[in-house]
C-alpha cells in the first residue's frame, strides 16, 4: 500500500497515512477536525531496491590475491573491488 502525505491548510498539521490507491482521499484533519485536509505530493520515500542483485557489486567477483594474473573484479571497471 502506498503512503500518502496529508497537510491541513487551516492548522498546518502534517501526517503520513497508508492507504489503498482506490481509497478516497481524507478531507477531515485529525488534529483540528476541519474539512481542510489535503493530500500533498512529496519527494520523500521514493523507490527502493532491497536484496541481492540490485547493485553493481553483486555481480563482481572479489579481487584475487596480489601477484595473481587474473586480476578479478568486474569487466566494466565500475566495481569498487576492481582496483
Amino acid at each position: 500500500m502506498p503512503t500518502y502525505q496529508y497537510r491541513c491548510s487551516s492548522c498546518g498539521f502534517e501526517t503520513e497515512v497508508f492507504q489503498r490507491m482506490s481509497d478516497d482521499a481524507l478531507t477531515t484533519c485529525t488534529d483540528c477536525g476541519k474539512e481542510t485536509f489535503e493530500r500533498v505530493i512529496s519527494a520523500e520515500g521514493g523507490f527502493m531496491l532491497k536484496g541481492s542483485g540490485f547493485y553493481s557489486t553483486d555481480y563482481c567477483s572479489k579481487p584475487s590475491p596480489k601477484g595473481s594474473e587474473s586480476g578479478g573484479g568486474c569487466s566494466t571497471g565500475s566495481c569498487p573491488f576492481a582496483k
